[in-house]
């Protein structure tokens, strides 16, 4: 089986952290045998763990990528979810954490979202009643108006007489 660079680069960085090769191996499904073949060609200088190359770093995705590998984990099988993560150069704990940080991003999202429908349905309701003091106003405006045609015409058919 053909692994990424990235993943590769991974493990050996757990086994250089403190863990066993035994334990990164138990955890991620790799053979042991496979883990001390990839640290040995690390200690020679011949594996690179910079990961730059192929797969981009699980931290460097955007929350749209994060979504969709998300989504196409959770449609796949346990017996099929480990090789489908070492395909794309991730470990189970990168989606867990995806799947907060989505969470915690969609609640922040509608906090705001919240927050500026309050302050539009406040402004909404000074206008409304801006427009029905103006209404208002000019109602009386047209009344004045119509008073102000009517009075003179009154006192020019008085004065016609």
């Amino acid at each position: 089986m053909k692994y990424t660079d990235g993943f590769r680069g991974s493990i050996i960085r757990q086994v250089v952290a403190g863990k066993s090769a035994w334990q990164v191996a138990q955890e991620t499904g790799v053979n042991v045998a496979t883990v001390q073949n990839w640290l040995s060609k690390h200690k020679s200088g011949s594996l690179v763990l910079d990961g730059s190359e192929g797969e981009p770093k699980p931290g460097s995705r955007s929350p749209v990528e994060k979504l969709a590998l998300l989504m196409q984990s959770k449609a796949l099988a346990d017996t099929d979810r480990g090789e489908w993560l070492r395909q794309n150069g991730l470990h189970s704990q990168h989606l867990s954490l995806w799947e907060q940080e989505l969470t915690t991003m969609m609640n922040d999202k509608k906090s705001e979202v919240d927050a500026e429908n309050a302050a539009l349905k406040k402004q909404n309701k000074e206008l409304l009643k801006e427009l029905a003091i103006k209404e208002k106003a000019l109602a009386e405006a047209a009344v004045l108006l119509t008073l102000k045609k009517k009075f003179r015409h009154l006192f020019q058919e008085e004065g016609e007489n």
